[in-house]
């Protein structure tokens, strides 16, 4: 495939009428910020029981000592014969949760497996993450009725209150594979981009694998 090629002069001319509107879009991300950080409470009234590698732990457990948690529900089921390639691209991505806590906040995944299910396949698949089995209606009761979901808590005293909540697209804030393609001249080389004639590109989803899954 071939693009227009242009002088260097030309080409900072043009990355900078690009710049403009990356610029539009920082400013109007920061708007949406805001007004997420504005959104109303929901006060949690259900007794969540989950089961980590050192036991039995409650919703207020997951927070660790912490005021905010950031919770992933991941896909992963009893007996996974194909854990969800979507899924283990989010885990991928998650940061050094030391910078989160310094910002005093947790993140942590769930999932229907079993905890034993969950500590081998995070083994296999080299994360660190806490990862705790939800059994009851925990999932359910946020939204999360099948797929996968993200849902943000605070803790104030005894008190604990839903904040946020997103699925499908929305999730991909949390990473970064999406952010550098977007970067690239080939983009995410998905059949739904706006891309230019000759790209290749195939279905989402389809070229998404486990990390140790790739050719």
């Amino acid at each position: 495939m071939s693009r227009q090629t242009i002088s260097p002069d030309a080409w900072h001319s043009a990355l900078a009428d690009l710049r403009v509107a990356e610029k539009e879009l920082t400013r109007a991300q920061d708007r949406l910020a805001a007004q997420r950080r504005r959104l109303p409470w929901s006060k949690v009234d259900g007794n969540y029981a989950f089961t980590g590698p050192g036991g039995t732990a409650t919703l207020a457990d997951l927070f660790d000592g912490r005021t905010q948690l950031i919770t992933y529900h991941h896909m992963l089921r009893p007996a996974d014969p194909s854990p969800c390639s979507g899924c283990c691209m989010v885990a991928d991505q998650i940061p050094h949760l030391a910078h989160l806590h310094a910002r005093d906040t947790t993140l942590t995944f769930v999932s229907k497996a079993p905890i034993a299910e969950i500590e081998a396949f995070r083994t296999r698949m080299g994360w660190s993450m806490p990862w705790y089995e939800t059994k009851d209606s925990f999932n359910a009761d946020f939204d999360v009725t099948s797929g996968f979901g993200l849902n943000v808590f605070y803790r104030d005293g005894p008190d604990i209150y839903r904040t946020y909540f997103t699925t499908g697209r929305g999730v991909e804030t949390l990473g970064t594979v999406w952010t550098l393609l977007d970067l690239t001249p080939l983009g995410r080389q998905e059949d739904w981009e706006d891309a230019p004639e000759g790209t290749p590109q195939t279905r989402p989803y389809q070229w998404w694998r486990r990390h140790d899954a790739y050719d």
